[in-house]
């Protein structure tokens, strides 16, 4: 079962930074093959949604504000850990980052930039498709909104 924390940037511990930029890293950077600059300095201005199991970090999100990103509040760097994936911990760290916006920002009305792959997992959390396909980091996304 994780334990999840929502944590500003200025709250996160230095081994909390250092392991979920590693988590983010071992994913988006190497499993997914693609060189991007995943510190984008937005960190500063995101709340972090930690995913703990056995105090490591094997889920998380990233949340923001309306205007921060988007112009409505939403999740990015949704991630977890490869060998905790079975778990379905995707659902638990979406689950929960939303539940934090909602705390967190008073919104309901999330927006998403989702892997196009991802597609189904994100239907199944309510996310609904708006627009067409583009490359991100040369990778197929689409924007998605639950609301």
């Amino acid at each position: 079962m994780l334990n999840i924390k929502v944590k500003s940037f200025n709250e996160l511990s230095r081994h909390e930074l250092y392991y979920l930029l590693q988590l983010r890293s071992e994913v988006f950077v190497v499993e997914q093959d693609c060189i991007y600059q995943d510190i984008d300095g937005k960190d500063q201005k995101s709340l972090h949604v930690l995913g703990v199991k056995n105090d490591k970090i094997v889920a998380y999100t990233r949340i923001f504000k309306p205007g921060d990103y988007f112009e409505l509040a939403s999740i990015g760097r949704v991630v977890v850990a490869k060998n905790e994936r079975e778990h379905m911990y995707g659902y638990d760290i979406m689950n929960a980052s939303a539940e934090a916006i909602k705390t967190y920002f008073n919104e309901t009305t999330i927006k998403i930039s989702a892997q196009v792959y991802l597609l189904k997992f994100y239907n199944n959390l309510g996310f609904k498709e708006t627009g067409e396909e583009y490359l991100e980091d040369n990778i197929p996304h689409i924007a998605m909104i639950k609301g």
